[in-house]
């Protein structure tokens, strides 16, 4: 019987993905891990371009990433991904991060929906998953799923309006542009350690061009919490940790 395999891809820390530290920053991190899922999915037969020709396309929904440490620029590392599971919402994609000696210094587990394109509504998946059956790989995640989060109170606020560098294929806000928007919200300080980390994120709602968005932050003794409105409506949470 057929058994889907790991797949890997090379990468390097180039100079417009790293901060003064030197040292890859978290969102360009997290940007190579939805590369490295795009271009798998497209490769496997099941990207965006062949699920726009049914007017649907991919949208994240919940995501986990563990950083044990951010890699150096120029430094070489290597991100493998697989998909272990499909239901009838949603299905979870898998990364583990390894530097250039086979080290793995991070992990991310990353659920996916499928929306309409025109009613903006996610589909049920039981057709696709039917189809990409022969792609699953029998292997657990390699971290915990996404957490749920709760609403905070937050203690420092700031207004976006969203621009045209915000919005992506979807025509919606960017993944990357929000955790942008988080990390700007925190103190030089937080930057300058290189500590291990773990980052949630829930999509809750989309938001669009030209619309008003909230940027919250509420600090707490283990744990950095956000939660970014679209026209007084919660669109995004996070939880940031760091350990």
């Amino acid at each position: 019987m057929y058994m889907a395999e790991k797949t890997s891809y090379e990468f390097e820390a180039v100079p417009q993905e790293v901060d003064f530290t030197l040292r890859m920053t978290v969102p360009a991190l997290v940007g190579a891990v939805l590369d490295t899922a795009g271009v798998d999915a497209r490769r496997k037969g099941f990207g965006i371009d062949e699920l726009n020709k049914e007017n649907v396309s991919w949208v994240l929904s919940r995501m986990a990433i563990e950083i044990d440490e951010r890699p150096r620029q120029y430094a070489s590392y290597r991100i493998e991904t697989w998909v272990n599971e499909f239901n009838r919402m949603l299905t979870t994609r898998n990364f583990t991060l390894h530097d250039a000696e086979g080290r793995t210094f991070g992990r991310a587990v990353t659920q996916w929906c499928v929306i309409d394109l025109e009613a903006r509504r996610a589909v049920d998946l039981t057709e696709l998953a039917a189809r990409c059956a022969d792609k699953i790989v029998d292997a657990p995640s390699p971290a915990e799923k996404p957490r749920k989060l709760a609403a905070i109170a937050p203690t420092c606020c700031r207004e976006h309006r969203g621009v045209y560098s915000d919005i992506d294929f979807n025509r919606h806000v960017n993944t990357l542009r929000y955790i942008d928007m988080m990390f700007d919200m925190l103190p030089y300080d937080r930057y300058v350690a290189d500590r291990p980390l773990r980052l949630d994120v829930h999509f809750l709602h989309e938001c669009g061009y030209g619309q008003l968005l909230g940027v919250g932050c509420e600090e707490r003794e283990s744990a950095t919490l956000f939660e970014i409105s679209c026209e007084g409506t919660a669109a995004v949470r996070a939880s940031l940790v760091w350990k």
